[in-house]
């Protein structure tokens, strides 16, 4: 059973943002990685909650673009994703991308975490850029 909760905290929601089609990106890609949705939060914020989730939970002094906490079972995905607004925008300016291809390629980050892909080492963070890019072709699949 999916169950998806979407939260805007201290942070207005994106122009381009729709609840459907995330949703359906979403579906897409774990069907797309053999994984099924389970139970999703998604918390859009600013960095000042980032920082303090940073903190409190990993004992990081510093500000992210994103933090994934992983309750995955089998091929259920499931977990809390917080994505700080403000560092995606700063992050697509210092990355000469679009604030709108910079939200999405954060939110298949955090997707990606929960199917398996780490990030650490410099291989790692090879392949999930190259899953990141596979994330965002399969976003013309959604259709809405």
């Amino acid at each position: 059973m999916s169950r998806l909760l979407i939260e805007f905290e201290d942070v207005e929601p994106p122009f381009f943002y729709s609840y459907e089609r995330f949703s359906k990106w979403l579906e897409i890609i774990c069907k797309h990685y053999g994984k099924r949705v389970g139970r999703l939060s998604f918390i859009y914020c600013n960095d000042d909650k980032i920082i303090e989730v940073n903190r409190e939970f990993l004992n990081h002094d510093y500000y992210t673009d994103i933090i994934t906490f992983d309750y995955c079972r089998r091929d259920i995905i499931s977990g809390d994703i917080y994505i700080s607004i403000d560092t995606v925008k700063s992050n697509s300016e210092q990355f000469s991308t679009s604030f709108e291809e910079e939200f999405n390629r954060v939110f298949s980050h955090g997707i990606l975490h929960l199917i398996g892909f780490k990030d650490k080492s410099t291989e790692e963070s090879k392949i999930m850029r190259e899953q990141e890019a596979n994330c965002l072709n399969l976003l013309n699949l959604v259709g809405v």
